[in-house]
């Protein structure tokens, strides 16, 4: 080799061993995932950062630092940048609320939602939960369970917890509460909504007979042809008034009068405690007058006694009547997704029941003690 190449050929190792020792990555500390519709992440911790990336709900990030409740991450990509440690989910809440999803996409619908403005649907019902989805204006939800949480600041995980040695603030004003629902998104998955934003999308002409209550579930109990058009019977629930732990406090049965071409109350009960789920039962041929299908529709509520009974009721032509009554046992309600904890295990269901309401109870049946 000529002399002359010799410390060219020096220069352009040096060279390449200087191109391959760039900055280390910083090792992660932690994984977690992104809780809202999208997250920016900021370069620093000060007013007016540049964004360093977008990321959406669901994706997987490194945590490299912490800094009181905010986290220093790494996308998949290898950009890092800074973000509130609220908006992250710990890899078991991720994976509570995609269990908490699969076990509600099998929940009865109580009717569909809808909303006159966009709607953050939240991860735990809390105000300050990240929020996954946001349902559009006049986008449509199903309204599968309910219940009451004190409006608290949220603590979801191990990202933005105080040091142990830190004690929470002592309340010394009452709490005040909110109502949520939970709700099943067109893509199957479940969060929830405040209730006082959602408008039951029962047909006006049947919705103007609420007088100031408000709908809490409604279902078609069949339909009839007037002149071509088609009129549905409709099963309803409704609540008076305030926050209650539980869902409806009167149900009603409107029927489409072919004669008079409106809409007449069938059946009413008021001063109630009911509880979800209400169920609209597969017609059944009844015994006496075969090939007469009669529907049946059945509501949980709670008696002088203290208890909880299904009852059953069988609607035919203009008559509604109870046929059956049965004791309602149910278990204690689950955490919500976020809260750090699974449900605790459901007692087993009596072989009569149907699969649906075994499915509900596995998810705490109740659905409405926040307290």
């Amino acid at each position: 080799m000529p002399k002359r190449l010799v410390p060219c050929l020096a220069l352009l190792l040096l060279v390449c061993a200087g191109c391959g020792s760039g900055p280390k990555r910083a090792p992660a500390i932690a994984e977690a995932y992104v809780g809202p519709v999208t997250l920016n992440l900021r370069e620093e911790l000060v007013p007016g950062a540049s964004v360093t990336a977008t990321v959406r709900h669901g994706e997987r990030l490194e945590v490299l630092e912490r800094r009181r409740r905010f986290a220093k991450v790494r996308t998949a990509a290898g950009v890092e940048g800074w973000t509130d440690g609220r908006m992250l989910l710990s890899t078991e809440q991720m994976a509570q609320l995609r269990r908490f999803s699969d076990r509600s996409s099998q929940l009865p619908s109580q009717g569909q939602a809808t909303v006159h403005d966009p709607l953050n649907v939240h991860t735990a019902p809390n105000r300050q939960a990240p929020s996954f989805y946001q349902i559009p204006e006049e986008g449509f939800v199903d309204v599968v369970g309910h219940r009451l949480e004190p409006r608290l600041p949220y603590q979801p995980s191990s990202f933005d917890q105080e040091p142990a040695n830190s004690a929470p603030p002592k309340q010394t004003q009452p709490v005040p509460m909110d109502d949520w629902s939970l709700v099943r998104i067109p893509d199957g998955r479940a969060g929830w909504a405040l209730t006082r934003m959602l408008v039951m999308a029962i047909p006006d002409e049947v919705a103007q007979y609420a007088e100031g209550h408000r709908i809490t579930s409604y279902f078609s109990l069949g339909q009839v042809d007037d002149r071509g058009d088609l009129k549905h019977h409709w099963l309803w629930t409704t609540l008076s008034s305030g926050l209650k732990s539980h869902q409806f406090d009167s149900f009603r049965v409107f029927v489409w009068s072919l004669r008079r071409h409106r809409y007449e109350t069938a059946y009413i009960e008021r001063n109630l405690v009911g509880y979800y789920p209400v169920l609209v039962h597969p017609v059944e041929e009844t015994s006496r007058r075969p090939g007469s299908p009669m529907p049946r529709f059945s509501l949980i509520v709670e008696e002088r006694d203290g208890l909880r009974y299904r009852r059953t009721y069988a609607f035919q032509g203009f008559r509604v009547r109870m046929i059956e009554k049965t004791r309602w046992d149910h278990p204690a309600e689950p955490a919500p997704p976020g809260a750090g904890n699974d449900a605790p295990p459901a007692p087993e269901a009596s072989p009569r029941d149907s699969f649906l309401l075994r499915i509900w109870r596995s998810l705490g049946g109740r659905s409405g003690n926040g307290q």
